[in-house]
């Protein structure tokens, strides 16, 4: 027994794909913005710390991170899947690769966790290292993505 879906609901799943990762990018740079108020707290000293300990930043950015985490692998497999499911094949080229490597890249810097947490600055750095290169490609993928939807919308 096979499941088909209407030519509707194939066409409308070629979006879901896109709004879910511009909505990650933009979750990503509210990440990236929590944890450089992590390192801000992290470096303070004194009533500025005191302050800044407030904002609870390291339990904010360690939650979004495993949001993150979750729904851009899950937001990977599915638009992998939409593809397959629209085109029985997937397209490999640049977003594609990108964006396997950027799943890749999201697990080991979330695997660096429990070692930043015993203080580890190696991981730290790593960590950091590796999120700035994550977000400079998810902003070229957001780019390449609109190119691939505006492809989907003139071929409707």
């Amino acid at each position: 027994m096979s499941l088909e879906l209407s030519t509707s609901v194939k066409y409308w799943l070629n979006f879901f794909h896109p709004v879910l990762m511009w909505a990650l990018l933009v979750f990503s740079i509210y990440a990236a913005y929590l944890g450089l108020q992590v390192q801000r707290t992290r470096n303070a000293q004194g009533e500025e710390k005191k302050e800044l300990i407030k904002g609870k930043y390291n339990v904010r950015h360690y939650q979004i991170g495993s949001i993150l985490l979750a729904l851009m692998v899950t937001g990977a497999i599915g638009g992998m899947a939409v593809t397959y499911i629209n085109n029985g094949k997937l397209f490999v080229g640049p977003h594609l690769l990108a964006g396997l490597g950027m799943t890749g890249l999201i697990a080991f810097s979330a695997a660096l966790s429990p070692y930043m947490q015993k203080g580890a600055n190696w991981a730290r750095a790593t960590h950091i290292l590796i999120n700035f290169t994550l977000l400079g490609l998810f902003a070229w993928q957001a780019v390449t993505g609109v190119q691939i939807v505006q492809r989907i919308l003139t071929q409707a």
